[in-house]
């Protein structure tokens, strides 16, 4: 039986969705601690079924998930028009009847079985799994719930459900805020910019005859990149001052911005006040000369280790002038790499690669091209019991992602060849 068939409005409002987030946040987080139900993915439903609390159904039935009565219903019931005119659809008493009752409702239903052996943290495994088992008639309803959750960041709440962030340092906020009455006083003013809605397609780049990097004239205020909320800020900001004035928590600005903590900004620099997108905007990106993965990564509002792995590579590598990084799906190929420590040809069909050292002296390194697997580290793994996992040895390891050393970041992309 296909119980759920709304179509999302594409134009809800941000505003709205976000108010939604932030009134039933508590409930999905509730519900998925009581019967496993990922929050992000009930958050996800709920804003769709509901069109972020605007559909007439929920506002006469306070249904929040569009379940309809079926044989076993004895509550009370509406009348509403869905794949039938007139259809029967449960009433409840309040949001919080609803939330509970959708829970139960996958909990206890074989068709749905399959979903509580996913990773609570796999809510594209939920969403797919989901649409596979016959909940919606919408073709799309997968990709919808994959979107919301991705635009709105509601994998954290899924995290702070199960005690592996906290609430201070996730989305209790929904990190994005009204919009700011004037530009801030901190942000580097460029006069002949004005700040459009999408300011990243309306950059002018102009060279820099003593710089490799081309410099870029970004709009003053908050703007977008790759609909993700950025400002860009003077050399000597401090990050402090940039979390307070957008509310944010501090160690949250430096996750969002791929940054180790630092008291003031390095250079004039794009920080983001949101967390960056896991797709770009583009296709493809051309390295320019003297530009890092992390320089890449900020000026197209993607998370590093997205572009990592994409690309098939680590942090600690430099892709070559001239190369096209893949921003949107995984690249079959590694790029050419300039590294601080040796030089490496681009890996030709035999995924070959002369790895030259500082003395001049070389080696040629073979590996298939298909014989190797990416690992995401852990909280709480090193470089040792990373080895041992895959029954190689460390200094393999470090040799296979030219680690410098052997501190590892949480998030960060490792190559393992099997």
């Amino acid at each position: 039986m296909l119980s759920f068939s709304f179509t999302f409005s594409r134009g809800q409002s941000a505003d709205a969705i976000l108010a939604y987030i932030t009134r039933y946040k508590d409930l999905a987080i509730a519900e998925m601690k009581r019967t496993g139900v990922p929050a992000a993915i009930t958050l996800a439903q709920g804003i769709h079924e509901t069109e972020a609390g605007t559909s007439v159904l929920v506002k006469k039935s306070n249904n929040h998930f569009g379940i309809k009565c079926k044989d076993e219903w004895r509550g009370q019931s509406v009348s509403h028009d869905d794949d039938a005119r007139g259809e029967c659809f449960r009433k409840y008493p309040a949001a919080e009847d609803s939330y509970r009752d959708h829970s139960d409702f996958l909990k206890t239903r074989p068709n749905y079985a399959s979903l509580f052996t996913l990773d609570p943290t796999d809510y594209q495994g939920w969403a797919y799994g989901l649409k596979k088992a016959g909940y919606a008639t919408n073709p799309k309803y997968a990709q919808v719930l994959i979107k919301l959750i991705q635009d709105y960041n509601l994998e954290d709440y899924t995290l702070i459900a199960m005690d592996k962030m906290k609430e201070e340092d996730g989305l209790a906020k929904n990190e994005v805020t009204a919009d700011k009455s004037s530009s801030p006083p901190l942000v580097k003013n460029n006069d002949n910019e004005k700040g459009t809605e999408t300011g990243h397609a309306n950059n002018k780049i102009e060279q820099d005859a003593n710089s490799d990097v081309s410099e870029v004239n970004y709009p003053s205020g908050e703007f977008k990149i790759n609909d993700t909320r950025v400002i860009y800020v003077k050399k000597g900001t401090s990050y402090l001052t940039i979390a307070q004035q957008y509310e944010i928590p501090l160690a949250r600005l430096f996750e969002f911005n791929d940054l180790k903590q630092q008291e003031v900004t390095a250079n004039d620099q794009l920080i983001f006040i949101q967390r960056k997108r896991k797709t770009g905007e583009h296709e493809f990106h051309t390295v320019q000369p003297g530009e890092t993965v992390n320089d890449i990564a900020q000026s197209e509002a993607l998370r590093l280790e997205s572009l990592l792995e994409y690309n098939n590579i680590t942090a600690n590598m430099q892709p070559a002038a001239g190369e096209s990084l893949y921003l949107r799906s995984k690249s079959s190929a590694v790029p050419k790499l300039v590294t601080k420590n040796s030089v490496t040809e681009k890996f030709n069909s035999d995924a070959s690669a002369i790895v030259m050292n500082n003395d001049g002296t070389g080696k040629k390194e073979v590996h298939q091209k298909n014989n190797f697997i990416f690992h995401t580290v852990q909280s709480k793994e090193t470089v040792y019991s990373i080895a041992k996992k895959y029954n190689v040895s460390a200094d393999d390891l470090i040799s296979w992602n030219q680690l410098q050393d052997y501190d590892l970041k949480i998030g960060q992309s490792l190559k393992i060849y099997r």
